[in-house]
């Protein structure tokens, strides 16, 4: 289907929060702990359950979970924010690979990650340094 458009995320981007991955078993608590930030930074108080903090946790799952599976260890996941919008931000250590969007495929095989994200988002972008690959996801703040 193609690639993702090579870009950082925006300048003026801050980080708010970081994890680091090693197993997928540490996904349920990353994401946890995601949520509880999301309304530290800037969701009204109540709306934890809303549109948007329910899309930053679906996209962080899936994009987790491709780099924990297909990168190399450990998978850093970032929380950034701008005036306007939090950034989800991706990296494994295989800086070999580029990402790809695939055509789309049946339910049970997987491979929606970058699809998913690119569907929901505000805006998806990857970049590599010479030690990480970053895939990053902006949503409404």
């Amino acid at each position: 289907m193609g690639q993702l458009r090579t870009s950082p995320p925006p300048p003026q981007a801050t980080e708010l929060e970081r994890w680091v991955l090693d197993t997928p078993e540490e996904l349920r608590d990353v994401r946890a702990s995601l949520r509880d930030a999301l309304n530290r930074h800037g969701l009204v108080q109540g709306e934890d359950l809303d549109e948007v903090p329910h899309m930053v946790l679906l996209v962080a799952t899936e994009l987790s979970s491709n780099a924990l599976r297909h990168g190399r260890p450990p998978t850093i996941v970032t929380l950034l924010a701008t005036d306007d919008r939090f950034l989800l931000d991706v990296a494994d250590h295989d800086v070999s690979s580029v990402p790809e969007l695939t055509d789309v495929r049946p339910m049970e095989s997987g491979g929606r990650g970058l699809f998913l994200a690119q569907s929901i988002s505000l805006d998806v972008g990857w970049y590599a340094t010479e030690t990480t690959k970053h895939i990053w996801a902006a949503f409404s703040r």
